[in-house]
């Protein structure tokens, strides 16, 4: 069973060597690596066609494209059967590829989720972390979605479902990918010891921007409805986050009429609060981190309904190459 491992990066000088070097190091060698460079702008281009000169089975392609476009073009030009994929900003665990591709010895087998654990050391990065992604304890292997950064399929599963969907401006396109594999009917396994370190963020700018591009990708996407999350996506639960400033902010409108209301306002306040320091309480064990929940929690909330208002108002001029 032959292996291609694919990589989409755009300016990751500073993570491109670890990344490359773990895969290197790999238990079960790829039989090729093919990382596409979405048209960097600082020393990544140079560092790629450091390895590519060194390595005979790395094949590196520059080529200005989306997220979405790298991931197509790497399946695209890769040779063998199986794909497995990897994002840049993450190195993989030396057992990450032997682990992941095991399942398809199962010819029924047709996707593959691979897990991720969150590097982090800062308390905000710790308070971060379970924002962005699924923390270990919250695992479940019956309805995990992989991330572009750890998963594997067949390149004819790619093909099937006409790869990943190009219209969306940033992110979401793994989302719209798993969703076609789902309903497609092809049969995923989940491995959680495939695993892959992903830095967490560590300024708050950088936090800001991931919350904003990933709820815009979920607006594009559509989905409402889901085969495995049913009607626990990310749509509805962004609608549930405009409900509850929808009636927090009515409450302040009409507080001067009704003073009483100025003081249920404060209740709810302190109400969410606590509520996002309670929903984050199993997973994060640093004090300082637990503090620094509620900031988050509101700041990506305004983020995430900043970048679902530009999606919806949009959305007409946006042309879907994909059904559902």
């Amino acid at each position: 069973m032959k292996v291609s491992v694919v990589v989409t990066v755009f300016n990751e000088a500073d993570n491109i060597s670890a990344l490359l070097d773990s895969l290197l190091k790999q238990s079960r060698k790829p039989n090729e690596i093919v990382v596409v460079d979405g048209g960097s702008t600082d020393a990544t281009p140079l560092i790629l066609n450091k390895y590519q000169d060194a390595h005979d089975h790395i094949r590196v392609i520059s080529e200005p494209s989306s997220i979405a476009g790298g991931r197509n073009i790497s399946v695209r030009e890769a040779k063998y059967p199986i794909i497995a994929q990897i994002d840049g900003g993450c190195t993989a665990h030396k057992h990450w590829l032997k682990r992941i591709v095991r399942p398809f010895k199962d010819n029924t087998v047709g996707l593959v989720a691979g897990f991720y654990k969150m590097e982090t050391e800062s308390s905000f990065q710790k308070a971060l972390a379970p924002f962005l992604g699924v923390p270990p304890r919250h695992f479940d292997p019956r309805v995990f979605l992989p991330s572009g950064r750890s998963v594997a399929f067949r390149k004819s599963v790619w093909e099937l479902v006409d790869g990943y969907a190009e219209t969306l401006d940033r992110a979401g396109e793994d989302t719209i990918f798993n969703y076609k594999v789902l309903k497609a009917g092809i049969k995923i396994e989940r491995v959680r010891d495939a695993l892959v370190y992903w830095k967490v963020p560590s300024t708050y700018r950088e936090a800001l921007t991931k919350f904003y591009y990933y709820a815009k990708g979920d607006a594009q996407s559509g989905i409402w409805w889901h085969p495995a999350q049913r009607l626990g996506t990310h749509n509805i639960k962004i609608t549930g986050i405009f409900i509850r400033y929808i009636l927090g902010f009515s409450l302040l409108f009409l507080s001067p009429l009704y003073p009483f209301l100025f003081y249920l306002l404060i209740v709810g306040f302190i109400f969410y609060t606590a509520w996002a320091m309670w929903k984050m309480n199993d997973v994060i064990d640093d004090f300082y981190a637990q503090l620094i929940v509620p900031i988050i929690q509101i700041s990506s909330d305004v983020a995430i309904m900043a970048a679902f208002l530009t999606s919806i108002l949009s959305i007409r001029r946006l042309r879907r190459t994909w059904s559902v």
